[in-house]
């Protein structure tokens, strides 16, 4: 009997460590077009075409290494939700994390003023407004140019080294 019970369980502490040993991450290329995403290129022609009008996007990004970049159009019941969102990341890194945001100023997301830590004045002379709680564990800077709202999103853990005035910097590459 005991004989039994403990080829048993060395019968299932093989087949545990077999298991784990064998149970490997997937990658951020299988899991996100799972969710929607595709190459940044491909969502923004989605959007353009969905809005029947070019977007610009920033030629900059934040000083970080990212490993991935996907965009999706996020297109749901009517046009009231939809936009458009590029993500990077890095899959070594996870604070390594920005997100562009942007939908039509006629739908966009009204942040609350008690949320605005600074606002900075854009290069097009628009204003941004840097936040850092309408997002757990994320800091915004949302702006809008062109009819289009974009917010900017990065993880908090990099914000020692992703400043507002960075960000200011990565929208105002929107106009070259």
């Amino acid at each position: 009997m005991i004989r039994t019970l403990s080829l048993l369980l060395l019968f299932f502490c093989l087949m545990t460590i077999y298991a784990v040993a064998n149970d490997k991450p997937r990658l951020y290329e299988e899991m996100y077009p799972e969710i929607g995403y595709k190459s940044v290129e491909g969502a923004l022609y989605d959007f353009e075409q969905h809005f029947k009008q070019k977007l610009k996007l920033p030629l900059r990004v934040p000083p970080i290494i990212f490993t991935h970049q996907f965009g999706r159009l996020n297109d749901l019941e009517g046009d009231l939700n939809d936009s458009f969102e590029v993500t990077f990341i890095n899959d070594q890194l996870s604070e390594n994390h920005f997100k562009i945001e942007v939908r039509p100023v006629a739908h966009k997301i009204e942040f609350s003023d008690k949320a605005v830590l600074k606002t900075f004045k854009l290069d097009n002379g628009n204003t941004a407004k840097y936040m850092e709680k309408p997002i757990p564990g994320f800091n915004l800077l949302e702006f809008e140019r062109d009819r289009w709202q974009y917010v900017f999103s990065i993880d908090k853990k990099v914000s020692d080294r992703i400043t507002p005035e960075i960000l200011v910097r990565i929208a105002n590459s929107i106009d070259f």
